[in-house]
């Protein structure tokens, strides 16, 4: 089994530490292809770095068609991208706060996503409402800018640390999930501080992506995941025309 692991941002040091992550978590014979974008934001934060980094994402899914992959999974915890890419591939495409917060509602009557900032934040509370988990799930920004999280000496640990305690002691949370592909080195750790069910995305996508592999499952084509139309796109959006077949 190949799984295609996509950074939509554009810093290669994240890619590899979700590389890194992906592959502790993978089943033997499982391989991971870690991708980064080559055109987009160095990290994703907010809304409008999330469109920008859309066209790279697509563009590393196009790409590596060739080479094959099973399944793919979006290595950014906004989810960026996730319903043009599944409209693009044949194959499932996950994300990693859907993953997360579907796993953590398998351990936990009550749960809270940790991320970065605040305008990340209100993004992944509407992808929690979006999925299903508004009832149970609070979301909490540690004021932590992305990628500090990649500097030792940044302080962005304690600050983390911070916020899970505040989640725990306030919000009645029965475990954690770290809301940003940044934090998946850190999951092991947290959980054994805090004794709670830590859930970091990218493992969460692994292995759902091996399941629904090893199931034969793929993402439906009927209706709103219906392959594009093929008509022209113009400008720097040309080379994303949905390719024209004969007859």
């Amino acid at each position: 089994m190949r799984l295609l692991l996509v950074n939509p941002n554009t810093t290669a040091s994240m890619t590899e530490k979700a590389a890194v992550a992906a592959r502790a978590a993978a089943a033997s014979g499982t391989e991971i292809i870690a991708a980064t974008s080559r055109m987009g934001p160095v990290s994703i934060e907010g809304h409008y770095d999330g469109a920008i980094a859309i066209p790279g994402l697509l563009a590393e899914l196009r790409d590596r068609q060739a080479a094959h992959y099973d399944a793919a999974i979006i290595a950014c915890f906004d989810d960026t991208g996730l319903d043009a890419a599944r409209a693009f591939s044949d194959a499932p495409v996950l994300g990693l706060c859907e993953s997360a917060v579907a796993t953590a509602g398998f351990l936990a009557q009550r749960f809270t996503v940790v991320t970065t900032l605040e305008r990340s934040r209100v993004l992944i509370d509407n992808l929690v409402r979006r999925y299903g988990m508004g009832d149970r799930a609070k979301v909490r920004a540690a004021d932590i800018p992305v990628l500090e999280l990649e500097d030792p000496a940044s302080g962005a640990i304690g600050r983390l640390q911070a916020e899970i305690e505040k989640a725990l002691a306030e919000d009645g949370a029965e475990a954690i999930v770290l809301g940003c592909a940044g934090m998946t080195d850190l999951a092991r750790e947290l959980q054994e501080i805090y004794r709670v069910p830590v859930v970091d995305g990218v493992a969460a996508a692994v292995k759902q992506a091996e399941g629904l592999v090893s199931l034969g499952l793929s993402t439906s084509k009927r209706g709103s995941y219906a392959s594009p139309l093929p008509k022209t796109f113009t400008g720097a959006m040309s080379e994303f025309a949905p390719a024209r077949t004969a007859g």
